[in-house]
């Protein structure tokens, strides 16, 4: 296992915790949480292409 394995599984655990805490801030309902939940599902989005790029690196370090 490689340093990119390590930081895809942590940045995979940070997108599932991302998504947890936006879903229940649009549960909550209102404004300041419908924002909240925007923004929680922005940084999903981007967690999910840094756990992409940790993927390829990881798959491209493997056979070294």
């Amino acid at each position: 296992m490689n340093i990119f394995s390590i930081l895809m599984a942590l940045a995979m655990f940070s997108v599932v915790a991302s998504l947890l805490i936006g879903l229940v801030f649009m549960v909550k309902g209102g404004g300041k949480a419908r924002k909240n939940s925007n923004k929680m599902m922005k940084l999903r989005v981007a967690l999910q292409g840094l756990a992409l790029l940790f993927f390829v690196l990881a798959m491209l370090t493997q056979g070294k």
